[in-house]
């Protein structure tokens, strides 16, 4: 790998990047892996960082497929033997991010496009809307904060007591959106604490007891996995601006999660 070169395509958008050994971070996965790819923070800020072992760093295939400096967003593959990992870098609004992206994405459009999920292609096609309207935060079909994404529900009628006050959604373990009013529908009740971000069943929870009595204090919570989520109102993230929903929208998360490289995340709400 040509780590001097990948850092040039970086800072073209503006962006800082290194190859790092493992330290004591790397053995949080609990399992083997090749390298991960993160952003991290030091003194000068947030850095785009490819950690892994030095005699996988040296096998490691790393090609920019496409940088674009004006809109300050990178799409990278990490060819590991057999295997090939596409991950969308860049800016958004506030925040550096990355993404990792399903598929065989060549470009830059193509990446943003397959980070969009079924029901959000499918009201861009009702809304007849091209290839770049689609990529923008806000169109006629959807509005997006994030890796969430918004599809207005016209004539959608929720009982109010059902109706949730300042409640967030987020991705496994990540930082929560809140949204001001939220109703849900259908998914897998769960429970979740720090060690298990992405939730586990009621038979897994009580198997985690029997072989962990100390497990009992790790803080479960009882959530909702994959249910169907509508949100109204204000939509606030700190690295993002805030979103206001005037009617009811259908909640949708980016694809990332049916990556390979995302295997363990999930829709919790």
């Amino acid at each position: 790998m040509n780590s001097e070169s990948i850092a040039k395509h970086f800072a073209r958008m503006g962006a800082r990047f290194r190859p790092v050994e493992p330290d004591q971070r790397w053995f949080r996965f609990g399992r083997t892996i090749d390298y991960t790819l993160d952003l991290v923070r030091d003194k000068h800020g947030q850095v785009f960082e490819l950690c892994a072992a030095p005699d996988r760093l040296a096998g490691l295939d790393v090609q920019i497929l496409q940088c674009g400096k004006a809109e300050r967003h990178l799409l990278l593959l990490v060819k590991t033997g057999e295997t090939k990992d596409r991950f969308l870098c860049g800016h958004d609004e506030r925040e550096w991010f990355v993404a990792a992206v399903p598929g065989n994405a060549s470009n830059i459009v193509q990446a943003k496009l397959a980070l969009q999920p079924d029901g959000v292609r499918s009201a861009a096609d009702r809304a007849g809307i091209g290839p770049r309207e689609r990529i923008r935060r806000h169109n006629r079909a959807f509005l997006r904060q994030g890796e969430w994404f918004f599809v207005p529900a016209p004539g959608l009628h929720v009982n109010p007591k059902l109706v949730l006050k300042n409640e967030p959604i987020r991705r496994g373990g990540g930082k929560p959106h809140m949204v001001e009013e939220v109703f849900r529908t259908g998914g897998e009740s769960i429970l979740i604490c720090s060690k298990h971000p992405n939730g586990v069943s009621e038979a897994e929870y009580q198997r985690i007891l029997a072989t962990n009595p100390k497990a009992s204090g790790w803080g479960w919570q009882r959530r909702v996995r994959n249910a169907a989520v509508y949100g109204r109102g204000a939509v606030r993230h700190r690295d993002h601006a805030t979103l206001t929903l005037h009617d009811w929208h259908q909640v949708h998360m980016n694809t990332e999660s049916h990556t390979r490289q995302m295997a363990n995340v999930a829709f919790i709400d």
